[in-house]
């Protein structure tokens, strides 16, 4: 959903981190709260990437069958975890655009018959099982389409205005009505609901949209009954409750990353507030709870342009950083063929399917995240080592570190030529993983191309 609150937050999210300070020289996690974590997080998801799925864009046709032509390509990226937007009806009342948005739902366990029919998504999941991949749905809590049956049928399950109205949530959102969590009967309708979903097609989990907008009782409540059926997945679209791991959500978004570093590429800030942000996440986050990194997604594309739009020439150097830092990298469907056009929401769009550098780029990227454990998601991961503070603010440098595994990586976040003097503690020999090529440093200078990026593995 597009989020018009999104100003307010970021502005007391950026508030916090300026209390944070600069000293954020090593993130070794000040609250680990693993010993107070319900759920568990399935070790399927050590090393995985995510795919965003916008099955309305993806083809001509839009489908199911049409998406299934493409999963060979996705799995010789080396793709693990497919995350589907939502796939459920439509609404028409108060409709947006000629098609409406994904996240206005009729019916929550019916399929949109522009996709095709619940046989097809179940012969779906299972070729992609079968293939290798976990799937999670895209599911919308917080509300419904006008003209969801629950709405007639139950409008006490409902927020409603003080005539007794039923309203939206959010008053630009006025092709949805916003659902009422103190009423339990629609609690329990909805944890039925998403269990549907598991028994019927096998699904691994779910992406919550808006799950701040939901009591957090709720996903507390609803993780121990999905695992019963199935040890699930769980993504929250949402930052600003970090409680929501404790019980409920293995990852949640990094939307302060995703804007600072759009503020990076156009010269607005410098490379060394990342510092900042990752201290305040530090600070607030478990040890365990994934993070999920892009530079791209359905919103973003949608109502802010594209990588190209957003982030110019620097576009590969910050893909590149969301899988060196600790997190889960997304890839937002489209992005491997060069996605150089707004997709747009309420409407048919479709993705130009061509060969683009980039796909080259995640194939190698997704190969050193599996591979190297120091680059592995939440706990599985190794510890992030700023090194080179003294460096110009714009080069940004660090190592991951687990047991024998050591990765350096090194970015000049500008558009500028910069040069880099390795510190001592770095001397040895490497090998560029990008590049499959002998790197050697013993104290020396590096001169940095605008934009430019290497990923080194320490040898011994």
């Amino acid at each position: 959903m597009k989020r018009v609150t999104l100003v307010v937050m970021l502005v007391v999210g950026m508030l916090a981190m300026q209390q944070c300070g600069n000293d954020a020289k090593q993130t070794d996690n000040k609250m680990d709260n693993d010993s107070l974590v319900g759920k568990q997080v399935p070790e399927w998801t050590k090393n995985s990437v995510i795919y965003e799925v916008n099955v309305r864009q993806f083809s001509e046709a839009g489908t199911f069958k049409a998406f299934s032509d493409h999963l060979q390509r996705i799995r010789d990226l080396g793709v693990d975890i497919l995350w589907f937007m939502p796939i459920q009806p439509i609404g028409l009342k108060n409709r947006k655009g000629s098609l409406g948005s994904y996240y206005s739902i009729s019916d929550y366990t019916a399929v949109n018959p522009e996709f095709g029919t619940l046989e097809d998504f179940k012969e779906l999941v299972g070729t992609c099982h079968a293939m290798g991949f976990k799937v999670i749905l895209d599911w919308v809590a917080n509300h419904t389409a006008w003209d969801n049956l629950w709405v007639e049928q139950h409008p006490d399950w409902y927020k409603q205005d003080s005539a007794g109205n039923v309203v939206s949530p959010v008053a630009d959102w006025a092709d949805v009505a916003g659902l009422n969590y103190e009423n339990r009967e629609m609690r329990k309708a909805m944890i039925d609901a998403m269990k549907f979903w598991i028994t019927e097609s096998d699904i691994d989990g779910f992406r919550c949209d808006v799950a701040g907008m939901v009591p957090t009782d709720f996903w507390n409540e609803v993780r121990p009954e999905l695992d019963k059926v199935k040890p699930v997945f769980m993504l929250a679209e949402w930052e600003e409750t970090p409680e929501l791991h404790e019980k409920a959500f293995d990852m949640t978004y990094t939307w302060k990353f995703h804007h600072l570093i759009c503020d990076i590429a156009k010269g607005n800030k410098k490379a060394t507030e990342i510092d900042e942000y990752l201290h305040w996440n530090d600070s607030l986050f478990p040890k365990s709870a994934y993070r999920m990194y892009f530079t791209s997604n359905h919103d973003e594309n949608s109502w802010n342009g594209t990588v190209f739009e957003r982030l110019g020439e620097g576009y590969k150097a910050f893909a590149v950083l969301t899988f060196a830092i600790p997190g889960m990298p997304l890839i937002y469907g489209g992005q491997e063929a060069g996605l150089d056009k707004r997709l747009p929401f309420f409407d048919k769009g479709e993705i130009l399917w061509k060969e683009h550098e980039m796909a080259e780029l995640y194939e190698k990227l997704i190969a050193v995240k599996h591979e190297n454990s120091a680059l592995w998601n939440g706990k599985f991961g190794g510890s992030f080592t700023r090194v080179g503070q003294e460096a110009d603010s714009n080069v940004y440098v660090f190592m991951r570190e687990q047991i024998d595994n050591k990765i350096l990586a090194i970015f000049n976040l500008s558009d500028e030529e910069k040069g880099f003097t390795f510190p001592g503690i770095l001397k040895g020999d490497y090998t560029e993983l990008l590049r499959n090529e002998p790197f050697v440093i013993s104290g020396n200078t590096i001169r940095l191309q605008p934009w430019e990026y290497y990923l080194m593995k320490k040898k011994g």
